[in-house]
């Protein structure tokens, strides 16, 4: 028997009991919205229309729109430090495992525009949201420690300076990455040029890592 159909001549949402798997889906079509559209523009009626669940059920598990706003950069940033975990740079050599890092680092980057936007987005608001999460600043704070393990391998096998600082070091890395991301648009009608395309991006990406590594050997 199928279900009635409702007054908007659509038929019901139907429930499912999965909280976590639909705030996931949220999140993801949350994202997606506040990439495009920051904070001020996105719309909690939107991202509803959207997901598996109703405008309600946002504000049930997240609060608000600022709630969910908060949820989004969490997710954005834990995704892309998870991946960084999981590349085992401890077992790499430092120079290999440096390299690994910051080609990660580029393509993922290039891979997940919504990231850079997100983060220019909460740039703009002074980092307002951002302080106020209680997750992402132990979330980068890994990445450093991982970084400064990676500096002392590499320093200790007399390969890399020691004047060397680890958040220094990831802000290079994060700033040559994110340009190809942040200024695409521009660059590429300046200049007629197709940043996006693989060889454009493979040229890129080679050109970042001998920046970094030049820039950290002893």
């Amino acid at each position: 028997m199928k279900p009635k159909a409702s007054r908007t001549g659509r038929p019901p949402r139907q429930r499912v009991n999965d909280p976590e798997g639909t705030k996931r889906n949220i999140v993801d079509v949350a994202t997606r919205e506040f990439a495009s559209k920051g904070l001020s523009g996105a719309r909690v009626d939107a991202i509803a229309a959207r997901t598996k669940t109703s405008k309600r059920m946002i504000y049930y598990y997240f609060g608000s729109k600022e709630g969910l706003y908060i949820a989004v950069l969490e997710a954005a940033y834990r995704s892309i430090r998870d991946i960084e975990v999981s590349l085992d740079l401890a077992h790499q050599p430092p120079e290999a495992a440096l390299r690994a890092l910051v080609a990660f680092t580029f393509d993922y980057q290039n891979a997940h525009p919504e990231f850079a936007r997100l983060v220019m987005n909460e740039n703009i608001l002074n980092a307002a949201y951002l302080a106020r999460s209680k997750a992402i600043r132990p979330l980068n704070n890994v990445a450093i420690d991982v970084l400064r393990d990676l500096l002392a391998r590499g320093q200790r096998a007399g390969v890399f300076r020691r004047d060397i600082e680890p958040i220094e070091l990831h802000m290079s890395i994060s700033a040559l990455c994110v340009f190809n991301v942040a200024n695409r648009a521009t660059f590429s009608t300046i200049f007629k040029r197709d940043m996006a395309s693989p060889r454009a991006l493979t040229a890129r990406r080679a050109q970042v890592v001998d920046i970094i590594l030049r820039s950290v050997k002893a």
